[in-house]
């Protein structure tokens, strides 16, 4: 099994504080920049596993540095460079509580919810007679709240998302904005490539001169779910379940396993062999969604590689 990171405790020049997210460690550094470590964690339902799977932290960052380049024309972001195939520097920003999710289709989180007779998502309605996976209509926006660390995201409507005053009604026009935005150029992009993009949640931030901006990854296997394009209304006709590109597969393997991230729960033993087949997912994506292949960095001694390279740009930047 290849060296995984699953955890960092750098000390960068000018470095302020650092915070470790479920996947993402994020450094601040002083003239109000960040430094965004990809590890190798995965999380589901809210839960960091206790294995890192080799090579994510790279595919989850190169992916997302792509696709900040491929959007960064319709919405401005936060990103300036990435000096190592884990790490992305950008502006420091203010972030919203709240995750901007978008569905195009009836799976995932919004499907149990329909299987469990729920119609209303987020104060949004679904039609009625739909089968997992369907395509809605038009795409929907099913915001969540942007959870403290320990606890759950949480489904909330626009209309409590205004009245609690997590964000203005201003900025949320922005966001909405940006949403839809940034999942019609997603799509197109992931159509170019073979590939459905069916669900996806970006997040945003205020710099420090009050510019709204993208922040954090976008249309990464941990964000986002994909269809194979080829195959999907032969399945969808038949009531097959979708060959997808996500991390839902996991999702459903600890479900069948009794997990859900509920208390009294254990996390199932994940195997080598099934974290091999998880990184072998992440980087089949990776190559489907950019059409490219995946050049493996060297994970050796990955904290040292990372730090050379930071250490390099931030002495160039600086």
């Amino acid at each position: 099994m290849s060296n995984t990171l699953t955890k960092t405790n750098f000390q960068f020049p000018g470095q302020k504080n650092v915070y470790h997210g479920k996947v993402r460690d994020v450094y601040t550094l002083e003239n109000n920049m960040l430094l965004m470590v990809a590890t190798d964690r995965i999380s589901a339902f809210d839960v960091v596993m206790p294995k890192g799977i080799p090579f994510k932290g790279q595919v989850l960052n190169q992916i997302a540095t792509k696709m900040m380049g491929a959007t960064k024309d319709i919405v401005p972001n936060w990103l300036i460079a990435t000096p190592d195939p884990n790490v992305a520097i950008g502006h420091a920003c203010e972030p919203f509580k709240v995750e901007m999710v978008i569905r195009g289709y009836l799976s995932g989180h919004a499907a149990r919810e329909y299987k469990a007779g729920k119609r209303i998502l987020c104060g949004v309605s679904m039609p009625d007679g739909m089968k997992e996976n369907d395509q809605f209509p038009q795409p929907i926006i099913t915001p969540a709240t942007k959870a403290e660390a320990g606890e759950h995201d949480e489904d909330i409507s626009r209309e409590d998302i205004l009245i609690k005053e997590i964000v203005s009604e201003a900025d949320y026009q922005v966001l909405e904005e940006y949403t839809q935005k940034l999942f019609q150029r997603g799509t197109e992009i992931a159509a170019s490539s073979g590939l459905i993009l069916v669900d996806t949640k970006y997040e945003f931030g205020k710099t420090k001169d009050g510019q709204i901006v993208l922040i954090d990854e976008i249309h990464t296997p941990d964000s986002s779910r994909y269809f194979y394009a080829d195959t999907y209304k032969e399945l969808q006709d038949k009531g097959l379940p979708q060959k997808q590109l996500s991390k839902e597969f996991v999702r459903q393997w600890l479900i069948e396993n009794g997990f859900q991230g509920k208390e009294g729960q254990k996390v199932p033993i994940m195997t080598d062999d099934f974290v091999k087949n998880v990184s072998e997912r992440y980087i089949e994506l990776y190559e489907n969604i950019t059409g490219e292949t995946f050049q493996k960095g060297d994970v050796s001694d990955i904290e040292s590689r990372i730090e050379k390279n930071v250490l390099s740009y931030l002495v160039e930047y600086i």
